[in-house]
């Protein structure tokens, strides 16, 4: 999906949607998988009385054999087939952060095997008036400690740093007439270096605390009413006792599967038990694999859009 920097109206968005229309089947023997350690769930029914179709997986915490990270290239994207084919056919494929076409690279963090392999963009073009200013905000990713566990947070990159820098809560954007940040810059003076095995960044948050709290404001993702369009998405979360949840949402195939807003994605999210989650790259982009399977169908015409980062999770079947 192609990002839109700039802000809506309120800062944090609670929002409940109620999706009585929809239920969850469990699909995981279509895909292949032990419903011991991945379960694979296909949406039955509408959304707000149009066609929709999504699939999530969870991920048990305790899955025998798993080992999960992220896997990038350098100036080039391959589709999440060719990252499967890559990466010696494991479970779970999926696409993670969002990216410019010009060089091919991540606009987001990506860490790969505990090594910082993608930044953040550090500062926002302003318009108008204020053209020669810049907008600096924190983009939230998804990581997992070395204790097993996962985070969501807020995050900073520089290239002259071995890892990326976090603080727990979003930052308020500044602007200034640089186009990068610093840590010494005062709106900084939280952040800390972010220990993890692998994260994937995207934004804007949707839940936390195991209720809904958006913060594209805070995050600068997407402008005006563009919050509000139904698209395909792909979102990450994780539940309370530690499981890992990833959702693909499709879209933008009428009369067949609508796409969702952020905050119906949030709320799917949340009815499914997930205590915090975070959007990824959407549109196109999205693509969910198991076992080498699509699970919702892309929206590009040409099928898989190819990308330069995803997720992947291998695990002893």
């Amino acid at each position: 999906m192609k990002k839109i920097l700039g802000i809506i109206g309120c800062s944090f968005l609670f929002v409940q949607i109620s999706f009585a229309q929809i239920s969850w089947k469990e699909v995981s023997t279509d895909f292949g998988v032990n419903p011991s350690s991945c379960t694979v769930y296909e949406s039955v029914g509408k959304l707000a009385d149009s066609a929709f179709r999504a699939f999530y997986v969870k991920i048990n915490k305790d899955a025998i054999g798993l080992y999960m990270d992220a896997d990038s290239t350098l100036y080039r994207r391959l589709t999440p087939t060719q990252y499967f084919e890559k990466l010696d056919h494991p479970t779970i494929v999926v696409n993670a952060s969002f990216f410019e076409f010009k060089r091919n690279t991540n606009v987001n963090v990506i860490v790969q095997n505990g090594k910082l392999v993608g930044h953040n963009i550090q500062g926002i073009p302003a318009k108008g008036k204020d053209t020669l200013t810049f907008y600096h905000a924190l983009n939230s990713a998804i990581g997992r400690k070395p204790n097993g566990g996962f985070e969501i947070m807020y995050t900073y990159t520089d290239s002259s740093l071995s890892s990326a820098w976090y603080q727990p809560m979003p930052l308020t954007p500044y602007r200034d007439s640089s186009e990068k940040m610093f840590l010494k810059d005062s709106q900084l003076q939280n952040l800390q270096p972010w220990n993890v095995q692998w994260a994937i960044g995207g934004g804007p948050v949707l839940l936390k605390n195991s209720e809904i709290y958006i913060t594209n404001n805070e995050e600068r993702k997407f402008a005006g009413k563009a919050i509000l369009d139904r698209h395909p998405r792909t979102a990450m979360g994780y539940t309370k006792n530690g499981d890992l949840i990833i959702m693909a949402i499709q879209g933008r195939m009428a009369g067949i599967a609508i796409g969702a807003t952020l905050n119906e994605t949030a709320s799917l999210l949340k009815e499914i038990g997930c205590e915090a989650a975070l959007n990824l790259d959407g549109g196109g982009s999205s693509c969910l694999l198991v076992n080498g399977k699509q699970t919702i169908i892309p929206s590009d015409a040409t099928g898989q859009r190819p990308v330069p980062a995803v997720f992947y999770a291998r695990i002893k079947n």
